[in-house]
């Protein structure tokens, strides 16, 4: 396999691209994407359509994507069996051009797409309390354009299905603007690719939903980049102790370099709980925080468990295709809260370019070391092998070669 290009070298490439973004009328643009033609199946790069933007939308050209868990389970026909269709839904690029109506972004503007939207208006953004907006919510079940219910990529004459939004596993994908965050140029690409999914869903599930107090206790179930995320957000915000819990013991170096200061790996533990042992830890009470990051639906009882009778908050972050988790009633008894979040309650509009900012000052660290894997938009039938691998955090997808 040919060596991906340098990320300094891509980012070159990316800013003359800006400098030379024509103003043209945009027409049907014929690029490389990774297409899934049913369940189970790896993806297969062919030639596809894309068409220009419409209203409300803009068409981006893709430089980097990763691939998360949930393209995996997308792979499986995760939510909605829709194929063939482009997965991806973490990515970063520049916008090619833009639909009618568009007005905060322009061509060569630097983007993330994102796989929610926020408007400002409706009850749910005016409420400060969510990031699940009314008018732009998950498009999560239609694989269609939020605007009019379409498609805008095509292969061998057929409609594809768009994933999340966003389709990023593609040369050319279009998005509906509502859903795209304008990033710095500071910003190194491949770090804002992560922020479009994984990493934002961990630290944001500590920021914004569960409001992790300095000096507070922490518990992570899964150390891929949501709870390594989670770690972070810890960090920051001065939990004093956080603790990893992983079965794979090559989590535990890269834990303690984001922060973590604790690690369990619970297949190493004698059959004790999850939950036994994360109150081992901290004299029999258990933590003020849990984050739930594996989507494992046994693991969420343990979760809830291992936080404080009373006062303890379990957050759940991770995806599946269980339909159903069970929660023992005597653990509801104990009044602790639980609380699913969605890209880690993190408004698109509103909190992803603070985040951002975070970033480029410095004061959100270790970005770099989510990244364990790189290659081309060409093999990408690979990195579903590398995410096998035990040291395997993140694959960064270089769309360009």
């Amino acid at each position: 396999m040919s060596t991906p290009k340098s990320n300094t070298a891509q980012e070159e490439a990316a800013a003359a691209d800006i400098t030379t973004a024509t103003k043209e009328e945009a027409t049907t643009i014929t690029c490389k994407a990774a297409v899934i033609w049913g369940e189970n199946e790896v993806p297969k790069v062919e030639e596809i359509q894309v068409e220009a933007p419409r209203k409300g939308e803009v068409r981006l050209k893709i430089y980097f994507a990763s691939i998360c868990h949930t393209d995996v389970l997308g792979c499986k026909g995760f939510p909605t069996p829709l194929f063939p269709r482009v997965l991806g839904h973490e990515g970063v690029g520049t916008v090619e051009s833009v639909g009618e109506g568009v007005k905060d972004l322009k061509s060569g503007d630097l983007v993330i797409p994102t796989y929610l939207g926020e408007c400002g208006e409706c009850e749910n953004c005016r409420s400060g309390k969510t990031n699940l907006c009314q008018t732009y919510p998950l498009q999560a079940f239609t694989g269609l354009m939020p605007g009019d219910g379409s498609n805008r990529m095509w292969v061998r004459g057929k409609p594809l299905y768009h994933f999340l939004s966003c389709s990023t596993w593609s040369e050319y994908t279009v998005v509906d603007v509502n859903y795209c965050v304008k990033i710095d140029s500071r910003m190194p690409l491949p770090h804002a690719s992560f922020l479009s999914c994984g990493f934002t869903t961990g630290f944001g599930a500590v920021w914004r939903e569960a409001r992790v107090h300095k000096g507070s206790t922490v518990a992570v179930l899964g150390l891929g980049a949501v709870g390594l995320g989670v770690i972070e957000g810890a960090r920051f915000h001065g939990a004093s102790q956080i603790i990893g819990i992983d079965i794979n013991e090559n989590k535990r170096a890269v834990g303690e370099a984001f922060g973590m200061t604790h690690f369990i790996n619970p297949s190493k533990t004698n059959d004790k709980s999850i939950s036994d042992l994360v109150k081992q830890l901290t004299g029999g009470f258990g933590v003020d925080y849990s984050f739930e990051c594996t989507g494992v639906a046994r693991l969420v009882n343990e979760a809830l468990e291992a936080t404080k009778v009373g006062i303890g908050k379990m957050m759940m972050l991770g995806a599946a295709t269980e339909k159903c988790v069970e929660i023992d009633f005597v653990t509801l008894l104990s009044c602790r809260t639980f609380k699913y979040a969605v890209f880690g309650g993190v408004r698109v509009q509103s909190d992803l370019p603070r985040l951002i900012q975070k970033c480029i000052d410095k004061q959100v660290k270790n970005l770099d070391k989510l990244l364990t894997h790189h290659l081309f938009l060409d093999d990408i039938d690979k990195g579903f092998e590398m995410l096998k691998e035990p040291e395997c955090v993140k694959v960064l997808i270089s769309i360009d070669r």
